[in-house]
C-alpha cells in the first residue's frame, strides 16, 4: 500500500495536505509548520518515504483501545524512521493544538491562508481509513507513506 501525502498550504502554525491511497483520495490532513530548527512537538516531519507500523504501547493506544474497542482498534499508526522524529502517529484531530508533530486526518478542510488551519470530521476519516491500512499491515503487507509539499 502507498500513500502519497501531498502538503498543498503551509501557514503560520500549520500544514494542510490530503492523502491519495494507491492513487485515489482518501482524506485531508493537518500538521504542525514547517521550521527550519525542529521545536519538539511543534516542527511537522520532514518531506520523505517511510513506513507505516501498529504500535500496541502509549497513551494513545490505551484511549483508542477504550474508544473503539479491540474488534475495531489493532495499535496506533505511527510513521517510522524518521530522521530525529519518533512517536509520529497518524490520529484524530482537528487543529495544530490537536497534534505534536503527528499527522491528523480529516474529511473536511478550511484554509490557512488568512487564519488557522482546521480539518473536520476526523473521528469518520479515522474509522473509515484506519482499518484499510490496518488491515494491510496485519496481513504482512508494507505500507509506505510518500511526504512530498507542492
Amino acid at each position: 500500500m502507498i500513500i502519497k501525502h501531498i502538503r498543498y498550504s503551509h501557514g503560520i502554525d500549520d500544514t494542510l495536505g490530503m492523502w491519495l491511497i494507491d492513487g485515489s483520495f482518501a482524506c485531508y490532513t493537518l500538521e504542525d509548520e514547517h521550521r527550519d530548527v525542529k521545536v519538539y512537538a511543534e516542527t511537522r516531519i520532514p518531506e520523505g518515504v517511510y513506513e507505516i507500523k501498529l504500535r500496541k504501547h502509549g497513551g494513545f493506544h490505551q484511549r483508542y483501545l477504550k474508544k473503539f474497542g479491540g474488534d475495531f482498534h489493532k495499535g496506533m499508526l505511527q510513521v517510522v524512521g524518521v530522521p530525529n522524529f519518533s512517536d509520529i502517529l497518524i490520529h484524530i484531530g482537528n487543529t495544530d493544538e490537536d497534534t505534536a508533530g503527528c499527522i491528523l486526518i480529516g474529511e473536511q478542510s478550511v484554509q490557512n491562508v488568512t487564519g488557522k488551519g482546521y480539518i473536520g470530521n476526523s473521528t469518520s476519516a479515522y474509522k473509515r481509513i484506519y482499518p484499510r491500512i490496518a488491515k494491510a499491515l496485519l496481513k504482512g503487507q508494507r505500507v509506505i507513506i510518500e511526504i512530498k509539499s507542492i
